[in-house]
């Protein structure tokens, strides 16, 4: 069985950091990035979630998405958030549509070393003995099957 370890070179596609010449529309809004969707989805602050919609790269998203006070709901909506903005990603650009099913059947794990072992699995000397949730591979995976 083939495996996609990372998000990157011609898998760079299925990285929510991935500066793919796309625009998702989500609640009426367009976005450049899932990543700038879901980190402003932590947040009922409107402001907050203008500034994260505005940032210049998903990393900065990120970051501003860790500063926010989350919804009392997050832990129970961030993975259909997630599932929801992936969805949409996939459904409104065919070309990446394509793209994600000539992956055929391979394992897709968002692989990292950044201590991310809810939506991937880290691979770093500290993180080996572990093996991460890969959530978000998990997502891309279903996503697949359904289109």
């Amino acid at each position: 069985m083939k495996i996609i370890t990372q998000f990157k070179d011609k898998h760079d596609f299925l990285s929510n950091f991935s500066y793919l010449p796309i625009l998702l529309e989500w609640k009426g809004e367009l976005w450049s990035m899932v990543e700038h969707a879901f980190q402003a989805e932590k947040c009922l602050d409107s402001q907050a979630q203008k500034e994260i919609r505005n940032a210049e790269t998903p990393g900065m998203a990120k970051k501003l998405g860790g500063t926010v006070k989350l919804r009392d709901d997050w832990e129970q909506i961030k993975i259909p958030t997630m599932t929801e903005l992936v969805w949409l990603k996939f459904e409104q650009n065919p070309f990446l549509s394509d793209k994600l099913v000539d992956t055929k059947y391979a394992y897709i794990v968002e692989g990292n070393y950044r201590h991310d072992n809810f939506w991937g699995d880290c691979y770093c000397s500290r993180c080996s003995q572990r093996k991460g949730k890969n959530i978000l591979g998990i997502i891309l995976m279903n996503i697949r099957k359904e289109i």
